[in-house]
């Protein structure tokens, strides 16, 4: 749900994109975090269900912020390939392509109870977002 959108997005960039003048730190804790997050998801099997609890509410959680990161996907691929329209907020989300995923990262994490992927998570928002509202900032 996650590799698939961003795989048509480096066919499909926005017209207006520039990402010249992003931040090295915040790339470095991008791609670090992105590495780390795979590596928990393959390493750790501690995501799957097995009964019925409250505590499933924290996978459920992160199952429909996927949802809703897919449906900000459809919306942009169905609209014109421009920054704007990359960047439009979502129910009050803002930068919601930026936000969605860390935040589906930091539940999975919480439900499975793996440390390793909450920090993960940690590190990749860093930089995943921040590098977002720096391009955000630049359009502004």
């Amino acid at each position: 749900m996650l590799i698939i959108p961003n795989t048509i997005w480096s066919k499909n960039q926005p017209t207006d994109y520039d990402n010249s003048q992003e931040n090295k730190i915040f790339l470095l804790c991008e791609r670090v975090g992105q590495v780390c997050c795979t590596c928990s998801l393959l390493i750790f099997s501690n995501y799957d269900i097995v009964h019925f609890s409250t505590w499933g509410l924290w996978l459920l959680a992160s199952f429909l912020v996927m949802i809703l990161y897919e449906i900000c996907w459809i919306r942009y691929f169905t609209n014109d390939y421009i920054v704007a329209n990359f960047y439009r907020s979502i129910f009050g989300i803002p930068i919601p392509l930026a936000i969605l995923p860390v935040m589906a990262f930091l539940l999975l994490g919480i439900y499975g109870k793996v440390v390793w992927l909450v920090v993960s998570a940690i590190i990749f928002g860093i930089g995943h977002i921040g590098i977002h509202i720096q391009h955000l900032k630049a359009i502004k």
